[in-house]
């Protein structure tokens, strides 16, 4: 008989390391460009490249873990990957150049991205299925959290200190990871035996990466990811514009408070009453706080602004994520999460370089409030693709 419990030693660990790999992503996406930039003079083009290649190397590194989850357990290449990143992240430390740091970003988001989706199978794996939205939904707080104190802290580390300690930081951080890693176990990993025998072929890698039934929702947390990598990148410069900067590294933290509080209530809304309570407020929350963006002049209305983006794509975040794992069999748990964060990284790595042809043009105000758009007519996409048919199987029954 499968045990209820949902805080189990494995769970609370395997939430930390997603933290701790969490936390090092945004230390580094929201500090390299300037980092590039000051060490070697590089233009605003290649910064952004150097900062975005992290990106594409962690979707490359999700695209290739199902089928190493299934050829080698998820416990093991969560173990090598996180050992690879240590090694990699110790070359940050090297002044080779700018062609080698652009190099090394690339390599650097390949293992990490790799460690990101082992985890998560681990966790989906772990959790009871009747408990399964609330689970999930406990876990992504920790990636919120790392995402509103990612921003947060690396922002500060860059005003006080040198980069050499934030890459100290980021190397301590993934240490730690590496010493829970040991400890978390997988309950079931029953589909680590599917293809344990066989060579990694081409549609081997496809078939285990891609969870067909999981792409709809995952077009939506692309869309959803793509217009949130716009605030990502261009929040600082924005706020500079309208003279907030000294407001804006604490939007992320009244980011983190909001979805911290109602994360808990929104993942028992789901267990019991479906999805859509949660994605339909969560769209407009959303879409509000993005048009909101595009009209801001006050510091305290910027903070007001956090709060509800955070009852916005915070919901919708994790939200996504539970209606991705439902998709899937349970023997293709893995390849669902793979797909899933395959989809939410292609949105934060495209939308730095689109944005950045757009924002010239519209300037950042404008480019906020086309965002505010692209959002309102995702939630009509959703309503076609999974929020009607759920209405109907509740009707039927």
């Amino acid at each position: 008989m499968q045990s209820h419990k949902l805080w189990t030693k494995d769970f609370i660990g395997a939430s930390f390391i997603n933290f701790f790999l969490t936390l090092v992503f945004y230390l580094l996406i929201v500090t390299m460009a300037t980092y590039a930039i000051e060490q070697y003079h590089a233009s605003i083009s290649t910064s952004g490249l150097v900062s975005g290649l992290f990106v594409i190397g962690g979707l490359t590194g999700r695209l290739i873990s199902g089928a190493l989850i299934h050829k080698l357990g998820a416990n093991r290449l969560l173990i090598i990957t996180i050992s690879i990143c240590i090694i990699l992240i110790g070359l940050y430390f090297m002044d080779f150049g700018i062609v080698f740091l652009v190099l090394l970003r690339f390599l650097h988001g390949v293992p990490h991205g790799m460690a990101l989706t082992a985890i998560s199978s681990i966790v989906a794996q772990n959790i009871p299925e009747s408990r399964k939205s609330e689970g999930i939904n406990y876990y992504s707080m920790s990636t919120t959290l790392a995402t509103a104190f990612g921003p947060f802290l690396g922002i500060f580390m860059t005003q006080h200190t040198t980069f050499s300690v934030l890459f100290l930081v980021c190397l301590i951080l993934m240490g730690l990871s590496l010493m829970i890693s040991f400890s978390v176990k997988v309950i079931s990993d029953n589909q680590s035996q599917a293809i344990h025998t066989k060579a990694l072929k081409f549609k081997d890698i496809i078939k285990n990466s891609i969870e067909i039934n999981t792409i709809p929702i995952g077009i939506i947390i692309l869309l959803l990811s793509f217009a949130y990598s716009g605030v990502l990148t261009y929040l600082n410069l924005y706020a500079s514009q309208i003279n907030l900067i000294h407001i804006a590294s604490f939007f992320f933290i009244m980011y983190s408070i909001m979805v911290f509080l109602s994360r808990p209530l929104t993942g028992k809304l789901m267990d019991y009453r479906g999805h859509n309570i949660v994605m339909y407020p969560a769209f407009i929350f959303y879409a509000l706080s993005m048009f909101m963006l595009s009209t801001v002049n006050y510091g305290f209305v910027l903070l007001l602004i956090g709060g509800i983006m955070g009852l916005g794509f915070g919901n919708l975040q994790s939200a996504t994520q539970v209606i991705a794992v439902k998709s899937a069999s349970k023997s293709r748990i893995s390849v669902a999460t793979s797909t899933y964060f395959i989809c939410f990284d292609a949105g934060l790595g495209l939308s730095p370089y689109l944005l950045g042809y757009i924002t010239p043009i519209t300037g950042y105000a404008h480019m906020f409030g086309l965002m505010a758009i692209i959002i309102l007519l995702t939630g009509i996409v959703y309503f076609l693709i999974h929020g009607l048919k759920e209405t109907k199987e509740k009707l039927a029954k």
